[in-house]
This record gives C-alpha cells, structure tokens and sequence, in this order.
C-alpha cells in the first residue's frame, strides 16, 4: 500500500489517504483511521481495511477518488513521538569523520551511531528549508527510514524487523556549521539538526517485491541538486540493516508505535554514483583536488530526493525543497 497524510486545516496530523500504485489518483480513508499516526497505532484492525480500499482503487472500482496532486500532501507522517536516526552507511561515518578531522570510534562495526531527532514536526515534501544563516553550513541528506509499531524493550534485530510497517524517504537537514561546536561540547546534536522533511507517501514492505531483503532497500536513492543529478547510491549498502537499528534503538527503552528509525545518509563507496549530502561530497574533493569546490546550500538552492524501482516507476513521489530566507 502507498499511504500519505493530506494537509488538513488546523489538523497538524494531517488525513490518511490511500494513493494508487501509478501516483494517479487517490482515496480519502478517514473512515478507517483518520491519520497515520492513528493507522499504525492500530495497524492489527485497520490493515485488512485499508488493503481491501487499495485494491479497489488501483481496480479502478472507487467513484470518489480523486487525481494526486503533490502540492496537497503534508509529510507522510506529519508528525510522532520518536525520530531516531542511525547512520549504518559506514563509508559516510569515516568521510563524515574525515571531515571534521575526527577519529572513528571503535565500536563503528560492532555498535549503530545513533541520535534522536526532531519529531515533533517533519517538513512537507514541498516545503522550503528555512535558511538562518549562511554561515550555519545548510546541507541536505538523503535518507531511508522505517515506521514501526509498538516495538518491546530489548528486543533482537530478527524480532524488530517484524515491527516494521512502513517505509519513507527522509531529508534530514543538517547545519554543518553548527555541527563541529555542539560535538564538542559533549552533549551531541541539536541545533545544528533542525525539521527533517518526509517523503509525500509512506510504503507497505510488499511494494517493494524483491527489493527488500535482509532488512535493506536494495534500491537507488536519487539525489538532484538544482535540476543537476547529485547521486545515485543504493540504499541496499547498509551496514547495519535497520533491524539492528531498531534492537539498538530498543536497547533501554520500548518504541512507541509510530516511531521512525532512520538509515543515515545512503552512501557508497564508487565514487561515479555520486553523494546523498553536500559534506561528503565536499570531504571527497578534498581528498581528490586537494579542496572543497562546492558550497553548501544557498537561498534559492533546491534539493530533489527520490526512489524508482526496477521499472523506473516512482515509488514514494518526491522530497523537493527550496532553501529560504527566515
């Protein structure tokens, strides 16, 4: 199933809809669970319904629906109680790292990097990303993230994923300026990590056929950076697959349903498929041309994140923002 959240007028947790395979046209299904936060605290009730309304909108049998429009969707899941982003593309973590002139921690193949995010409003997938200052280093990253259901204490990384119903795309907008400072300050990220935005729909696992295997995505995430292709780096290269990112993320604590775990930044090795985010592109030119040649992010700067399948299809629609002055 493809599901979003319509934008709703004083509804910050926006109204399920159902959207056809095809993109083409989509169903309002407030009559089975109102959001999708709702939808997947309940997923046991509400899923049998919601594939029952899938089928009959991709048949073509349901009078009310009505044609997608994206500039209508809110962020799949506009909102919820935990965003924890791990990063489990291990050559991003030593660019990343490089970059700052940091030292790889010695668990970074035995223990997921992980930290908790802003959750308490995801940015539509059309939305601009409010630029304060320049200075603070605007940088997008293109991500993979699960939405799970109630998810126990200690739980294995086989068991978890079990407790993964959906899948979206993520920008998560980094200030890589503020970065270096907060780090070292001991106490981790938090203003130089600010909204992240969601992907306009939200993706059951039998969408995505073979594609999904051992807790990955083996898909491309595309990554345009003014109308000029960025990167093309599969998403099937993590390190940790994202049942170990929830076990770990469940180490001390249960996960409310609804939380979203992230992937980190998509990144591969062969340097030919590009970069999900402007640091490590930045970090690669250093250590080929001896110097960074492109700038973070400027006003009037726009971002494209998306993911085609095996047939080119468009799978979640599109993550597309315009960095604004606030």
């Amino acid at each position: 199933m493809k599901l979003g959240s319509l934008k709703e007028k004083n509804q910050k947790d926006g109204r399920l809809v159902l959207v056809s395979k095809d993109l083409k046209n989509y169903v309002d299904v407030a009559d089975i669970a109102v959001s999708l936060l709702q939808a997947v605290e309940n997923w046991n009730q509400v899923e049998p319904k919601l594939k029952e309304r899938y089928q009959q909108l991709n048949s073509g049998s349901l009078k009310e629906a009505k044609p997608y429009n994206e500039s209508l969707m809110a962020a799949a899941l506009p909102r919820t109680w935990l965003f924890a982003d791990g990063s489990s593309f291990i050559y991003h973590v030593k660019l990343v790292r490089k970059a700052r002139k940091a030292p790889l921690p010695e668990t970074l193949q035995t223990v997921p990097l992980m930290y908790q995010g802003e959750a308490g409003r995801f940015l539509a997938p059309l939305e601009a990303i409010p630029q304060v200052d320049f200075s603070h280093g605007t940088d997008f990253e293109g991500e993979v993230g699960v939405i799970v259901d109630d998810v126990p204490i200690g739980v294995t990384p086989e068991a978890a994923l079990k407790h993964i119903k959906l899948v979206v795309l993520i920008n998560d907008v980094s200030l890589r300026g503020l970065i270096p400072e907060e780090l070292a300050s001991g106490f981790g990220f938090f203003q130089s990590k600010p909204n992240s935005a969601l992907s306009p729909l939200a993706l059951t696992l039998d969408e995505f056929g073979p594609a999904w295997k051992d807790g990955r995505l083996h898909l491309p995430l595309t990554v345009n950076l003014n109308g000029q292709f960025f990167g093309n780096a599969n998403a099937g290269e993590m390190y940790f697959h994202f049942g170990q990112l929830i076990a770990h993320a469940a180490k001390t604590r249960p996960l409310a349903a609804g939380s979203l775990i992230g992937s980190g930044t998509v990144s591969n090795e062969d340097h030919a498929k590009g970069s999900s985010c402007l640091v490590e592109k930045r970090t690669i030119e250093v250590i080929e041309k001896e110097k960074a040649e492109t700038p973070f992010m400027k006003v009037g700067d726009t971002v494209e994140i998306l993911m085609r399948n095996e047939k080119g299809e468009d799978l979640f629609g599109r993550i597309f923002q315009t960095v604004q002055k606030v």
